[in-house]
């Protein structure tokens, strides 16, 4: 038989390590959230995504056919609401929810 003694101690050694894997990364950005790039950097990355985002959506929506207006409309609706409302949860499903009606009833193949 084993000696029990071992599995005790390879289950507080793994207990050990998982637990200073979760606690290093607070301990590593708690003095980061002073520095000037990282806030700088915290009000330009979640446009900076939307934008990677839109470009990678829209990269081949060819616009000389009329099924290109769905998601032309839905991105303007998407836009326009966010700009007037400041909602990005209703920004979001509204040009989801105009899209995906626009994409299986008007413009539909």
């Amino acid at each position: 038989m084993s000696d029990p003694r071992y599995a005790v101690a390879a289950v507080l050694v793994a207990a050990a390590v998982t637990w200073g894997l979760r606690a290093l990364p607070f301990a590593v950005l708690t003095p980061l959230r002073s520095s000037r790039t990282v806030q700088y950097l915290s009000t330009r990355i979640p446009a900076g995504v939307m934008v990677i985002l839109l470009v990678y959506c829209l990269r081949d929506l060819p616009v000389t056919h009329a099924r290109s207006l769905a998601p032309l409309i839905a991105l303007a609706v998407t836009v326009g609401l966010h700009l007037w409302r400041r909602n990005a949860l209703l920004s979001i499903l509204a040009g989801t929810a105009v899209h995906v009606t626009l994409a299986s009833t008007l413009f539909a193949p």
